[in-house]
């Protein structure tokens, strides 16, 4: 029972974890990366869909992408949608390819992109907590029902604040790693 507890903590505290993960991947350094124009939706035949299932995005060089849609009709929705994104990319097309050069991060877009950084981290700190709130809460009211012990509900406490605080270490490690990409020239 206790060990079922465990784990539902540690799977949904992983899968805060991967939230966070993927809103750093929305966020853009200065280099080319297929993954920054994942969230963006394209018109395809009345219905909204991923950019990924329009067209292929690959990394032309460090700082460009080049999108290949698979149907030459949508060159046109597909190059509006990015640029029609909050990314502030200029897409350019030449015949069925779709070039998006990366402008290079001012200073003022590097530090607004840390905070943004910080903020979704923060979130993501959040969440693990309120897992951690949530497992604790089980645990109490397990011994409230007098089904375990206070010795174990002592020992299931200290589990799961370790837990908590290795995805928490983790997410700062992850945090870290995203400034430095940033604020990297």
């Amino acid at each position: 029972m206790i060990n079922d507890i465990h784990k539902d903590a540690e799977t949904r505290m992983q899968k805060s974890v991967e939230s966070m993960r993927s809103a750093f991947q929305k966020i853009r350094t200065g280099r080319a990366h297929p993954s920054l124009l994942e969230a963006i939706k394209v018109d395809y035949y009345g219905s909204e869909v991923p950019i990924t299932q329009v067209a292929n995005v690959n990394v032309e060089d460090a700082r460009t992408l080049a999108v290949v849609p698979w149907e030459k009709a949508m060159v046109p929705k597909v190059e509006k949608a990015i640029l029609t994104s909050d990314l502030g990319l200029n897409p350019s097309s030449a015949g069925t390819v779709i070039r998006v050069p990366m402008p290079p991060l001012t200073e003022e877009t590097r530090r607004s992109y840390t905070r943004q950084a910080r903020a979704e981290a923060e979130q993501g700190k959040v969440a693990v907590r309120n897992v951690r709130r949530d497992a604790n809460g089980d645990v109490k009211a397990l011994l409230k029902e007098k089904e375990i012990s206070e010795d174990e509900a002592r020992q299931s406490e200290d589990t799961i604040q370790k837990l908590t605080d290795k995805y928490i270490a983790e997410i700062d490690q992850l945090l870290e790693q995203k400034e430095h990409d940033l604020m990297q020239v």
